[in-house]
């Protein structure tokens, strides 16, 4: 059989290819940062027949590139469809980005997938194979408040490129994907609104053409071709574009998510029960949520739940976190997340890497 390997496979694009690619008789290689949802995938994938391999990696540590193309290699074989897809944006002005977030970015966008091809090479060389790239359409045109996410797509758009023309002689397509605007929590993660339903695209309607375009080796995929048009029309007039941007903004989605009438609403994923706080905490565990168990009451996350996310070596990224208890989480909601993690870490639980957390001791059962 084929190998795909997926990144970005925990949600969005990356997930619904990576359902497709197994149904299409695919063995699957998903890399992720949510080792939750990864492993929702995987039994959906094995409960239809297919085969998969999950693996908790971010992209943006120069060290996942290999460990991705070695797990492949242990699970299934050499690789003949690689899919970069993973993304990440840290929301706000570009000049208020952090070090730590200026590196992520990058390193997910342009460093990792650039990396995944260098460490597949020779198996997509033996296999006449065949890579994806998903850019965006911000790579064309710079929209403010999404951080390094636009220069680095840029980057990626440039580095497709010249892929392209380094590895046709190969036999190795290079494809990059302009996905359009595409209906999935990516924004609202970063706590902005989003475009407006009316233009958003299913991730699966992606994620089926980019499966397709296997046949057909593209070097060029706009999912949406009109959105793409559009993009590039905005592009030959920027003091048009850029008076647009800024007068209407709910466009492209980048202003802030307003905030909930009266109570917050039902989250998308139901909260697990939460745990009365003890008088005396039982537990090294119970005793670290202790500072923040009030927090966890009113927003209604989990001890159970918090108590799952300690699986050792994981790496634990805030927004991730806060998308798998909540659904689509509020400010208050990613606060609550972040002020968990910091007092689990606080507590010696996790080891703080920038802004993500890896688990370096479990809680017991």
């Amino acid at each position: 059989m084929s190998v795909a390997l997926i990144t970005g496979a925990s949600s969005g694009i990356g997930n619904a290819l990576a359902l497709l690619a197994a149904r299409a008789g695919y063995d699957v290689v998903a890399i992720g940062r949510n080792q939750i949802a990864l492993a929702t995938l995987a039994a959906q994938v094995h409960a239809e027949g297919g085969r998969i391999e999950t693996v908790a990696l971010d992209l943006a540590d120069p060290r996942s590139a290999a460990a991705a193309v070695g797990a492949a290699h242990r699970a299934f074989g050499t690789i003949e469809l690689l899919v970069a897809n993973a993304g990440q944006v840290a929301a706000g002005p570009l000049s208020a980005q952090s070090d730590a977030a200026l590196l992520a970015q990058f390193g997910t966008h342009v460093v990792g997938p650039v990396a995944l091809v260098r460490e597949a090479l020779p198996d997509l060389q033996a296999n006449g194979g065949h890579v994806f790239l998903v850019g965006s359409g911000v790579a064309r045109i710079p929209v403010g408040g999404l951080g390094a996410y636009p220069p680095s797509k840029a980057a990626l758009r440039s580095a497709a490129a010249i892929l392209r023309r380094e590895l046709r002689p190969l036999g190795i397509a290079v494809t990059y994907v302009d996905p359009g605007v595409v209906d999935t929590a990516f924004m609202t993660r970063a706590g902005m609104a989003g475009a407006p339903p009316r233009l958003r695209v299913a991730p699966e309607t992606v994620a089926r053409k980019i499966l397709a375009a296997v046949r057909s080796r593209p070097r060029v995929l706009n999912a949406v071709p009109w959105q793409t048009t559009a993009v590039a029309l905005a592009a030959l007039f920027p003091s048009v574009t850029e008076l647009l941007l800024e007068r209407a903004a709910s466009l492209v989605g980048t202003q802030d998510r307003p905030a909930a009438l009266g109570a917050p609403a039902a989250p998308v994923l139901a909260a697990p029960p939460v745990t009365p706080p003890a008088a005396e905490p039982a537990s090294p565990f119970e005793a670290a949520l202790e500072p923040v168990r009030r927090r966890m009451e009113r927003v209604r996350l989990g001890e159970s739940f918090v108590r799952g996310l300690l699986l050792d070596g994981t790496v634990l990224d805030p927004h991730e976190v806060a998308l798998a208890w909540a659904g689509m989480p509020n400010k208050n909601e990613r606060a609550a997340t972040v002020e968990v993690l910091d007092a689990l870490a606080d507590a010696g639980f996790l080891a703080r890497e920038g802004e993500r957390y890896r688990v370096v001791r479990t809680a017991p059962s």
